[in-house]
């Protein structure tokens, strides 16, 4: 399932099967996860997990759809998409501004009963501890001198005017997203957390990805890369495929 313009199916999965849907970083599209969808198909044994990823509008073969600044805008977008696979066990891993937007789908989703097996959430500040910023601010070197700290894109992007122009303002918009959010607060999630980040990470402290066990009264799990900056997960697809693999093998007997 992915004829939805908000998801692209990265690996199919059997009829049934359990869904890992990934969220996209601040800029980020839905190849960054391709990685994992190619580990994900040598960790599992039996029914394979079904691969999506989060497509937002504005950037990419979106890129003509108008953008979306507003952080629990995308959410709703992306939680009307995912409502025809509300039957099945999901999955919802976000990296960065995507483990928020994540984690407010997963709110939307549990409002209507759909509790998703897991969040996974990588390189992210727990809702609470999210704390503004300027970045989206800045001039456009400015913007560059961030992308260039947190080592996000592809350097190589940076070189070619005419792509930065073009990514320039989608990462602004991103992190306007990001910088503007305000947690809601509410009830924590029944859903299961698991934290993941690196203990070098120059934008969350380990402390920030610690504090979303505050964020859900089931099992929290946390996972700390020795070294690892803003995007330690990139070395660590094996180990997050055999994870997810290991918690979508029960998926015929799950219920939501």
């Amino acid at each position: 399932m992915a004829c939805s313009p908000w998801l692209r199916r990265l690996a199919p999965g059997a009829a049934g099967a359990a869904v890992v849907v990934c969220f996209p970083h601040a800029g980020g599209g839905a190849g960054a996860f391709r990685p994992l969808a190619k580990a994900l198909a040598g960790a599992t044994e039996g029914a394979r997990p079904e691969v999506l990823a989060v497509r937002y509008p504005g950037r990419h073969d979106r890129a003509a759809e108008e953008r979306i600044e507003d952080l629990r805008a995308l959410a709703a977008g992306a939680h009307q998409a995912l409502a025809p696979l509300a039957g099945r066990p999901l999955t919802l891993l976000g990296h960065s501004m995507g483990a928020l937007v994540a984690y407010e789908v997963t709110r939307l989703l549990e409002q209507q009963g759909h509790d998703p097996v897991r969040l996974v959430v990588s390189s992210a500040w727990a809702p609470s501890r999210v704390r503004g910023g300027t970045v989206h601010l800045r001039d456009d070197d400015g913007l560059v001198e961030e992308v260039r700290r947190t080592q996000g894109t592809d350097p190589r992007l940076l070189e070619y005017p005419e792509l930065l122009a073009m990514a320039l303002p989608v990462l602004r918009g991103d992190y306007k997203a990001v910088e503007t959010y305000r947690h809601r607060p509410g009830p924590p999630l029944r859903t299961p957390v698991t934290a993941l980040v690196g203990d070098a990470d120059p934008l969350v402290a380990v402390e920030d990805a610690a504090a979303w066990r505050a964020h859900t009264a089931g099992d929290f799990r946390m996972r700390i890369f020795p070294g690892g900056g803003h995007f330690a997960l990139r070395a660590h697809w094996p180990e997050l495929a055999e994870q997810l693999a290991e918690g979508a093998r029960p998926a015929a007997s799950h219920r939501q």
